[in-house]
């Protein structure tokens, strides 16, 4: 990912901008997300792109919905050294908005832990 943020596109609220373009965190906990368990896709709150399937996310006890991988090509990460520590900045590859932070604590089979911020995420349950 380049240095630069693009705009961010749709109506976002006061706290989707905080985090996605200030990028900063929700609350742990707070996210309706973190309970969602239909199948189906996981879509930027910006751009509408598709990030993350159903089938990937998993219950991490972090306070943030956590996947073990995103759709190829969907996200984008760059160093975050902010608060005194360094973490993988996740970012939408289509409208550059933050997401959140990748650790490499996850399960298998990619041993990584996409922790993402709920208000970044849209849910579209795969029909019936």
């Amino acid at each position: 990912m380049t240095g630069k943020t693009a705009p961010l596109c749709g109506t976002l609220t006061p706290e989707q901008i905080r985090v996605m373009h200030g990028h900063g965190t929700e609350r742990p906990g707070s996210s309706p997300l973190n309970f969602e368990k239909r199948t189906g896709l996981y879509r930027c709150a910006a751009c509408n792109a598709p990030l993350f399937r159903s089938e990937t996310k998993y219950e991490s006890g972090s306070g943030w919905p956590s996947y073990y991988d995103a759709l190829p090509g969907a996200v984008e990460t760059q160093t975050d050294t902010s608060h005194g520590m360094t973490r993988l900045e996740v970012h939408c590859a289509s409208c550059k908005g933050h997401l959140g932070h990748v650790f490499p604590d996850g399960p298998r089979p990619t041993g990584q832990r996409y922790c993402i911020n709920g208000v970044a995420l849209d849910f579209v349950p795969d029909p019936a």
